[in-house]
């Protein structure tokens, strides 16, 4: 978001219960979350991609001319230099999650179409590509994103957005780069419980981190973010069934703290590490 924009944002907070939360700063990426019960902004423009879901309420604008309505669950996706408003479409006002991206950002991962930029002609979409991509990026506001997270954020959108403009040839994966996707997986699998950069995993492999994104996805079903973090909650488990306490487990595995391994633990495993660990111990006793 420019400047201007969120000078006319700011200036147009009441004394009500309108909030805005934001999340830690990443690379071309700007995250937040916001409510408003009745008028949220004015007519403005900015030089990013605005691209959001709603969460709550009836959340209305005006895009490109025509007026706009977008439910819970539902997803927006704005494009550089349109000028859009923004307010509550009904008494309940609305919530929502926000991410602004860099053109250059969606540009250099699209490089290898030489593609002009996507152009997504449904302001409001139901496309489910885009809401798949772009989720990941909303989920947890209050950590940081690493860098591979981050980079998997944007190869994932960037595709999303291509795959939802008729006019950009389809993109074709090229043989799949088994030797670089097995390069990779070793690097994560020796450095589990290291901050793993997107620039190591191109030196060790030869390939941009968007291409090396891709192969290793078609390889292997999954981001190298993605392998990561279950790589440190494979060592988490085994360290918590030696009796390691959580707080410990979490900062040697690589995790922020121990609610950060628990957020991960959880969505991987569908119950917490503390529940884990006294099931697993109850069943060492037996």
């Amino acid at each position: 978001m420019n400047d201007s924009a969120k000078g006319r944002l700011e200036r147009s907070w009441g004394p009500g219960a309108d909030w805005i939360r934001s999340a830690p700063p990443a690379e071309g990426l700007e995250r937040f979350e916001a409510f408003f019960a009745g008028a949220a902004f004015g007519p403005h423009r900015h030089d990013t991609y605005a691209i959001g879901i709603t969460l709550h309420g009836v959340q209305s604008f005006r895009y490109r001319g025509a007026a706009q309505h977008s439910m819970p669950g539902q997803v927006l996706v704005l494009h550089p230099d349109e000028v859009h408003d923004g307010r509550a479409g009904s008494d309940a006002g609305f919530r929502y999650r926000m991410l602004y991206i860099e053109p250059s950002a969606i540009h250099e991962a699209l490089n290898e179409t030489r593609s002009p930029l996507p152009f997504v002609r449904d302001a409001v979409s139901t496309d489910r590509r885009i809401a798949a991509a772009i989720l990941p990026a909303l989920d947890d506001l209050d950590l940081p994103l690493e860098e591979l997270q981050r980079d998997q954020i944007v190869a994932a959108l960037a595709d999303a957005l291509a795959s939802a403009d008729p006019s950009i040839a389809r993109r074709r994966v090229s043989a799949r780069h088994w030797r670089a996707v097995n390069v990779a997986r070793a690097v994560l699998d020796d450095h589990a419980g290291a901050m793993v950069t997107s620039a190591d995993l191109e030196a060790a492999t030869g390939l941009s981190r968007y291409e090396l994104a891709r192969h290793f996805r078609a390889c292997l079903g999954t981001s190298p973010y993605r392998y990561l973090v279950l790589r440190r909650l494979d060592r988490a488990r085994s360290l918590i069934r030696q009796g390691k306490s959580l707080a410990d487990t979490a900062v040697t595995c690589g995790f922020a703290d121990q609610s950060h391994m628990t957020r991960h633990f959880t969505k991987a495993y569908g119950l917490s590490p503390g529940r884990w660990a006294a099931m697993t111990a109850q069943d060492a006793a037996a």
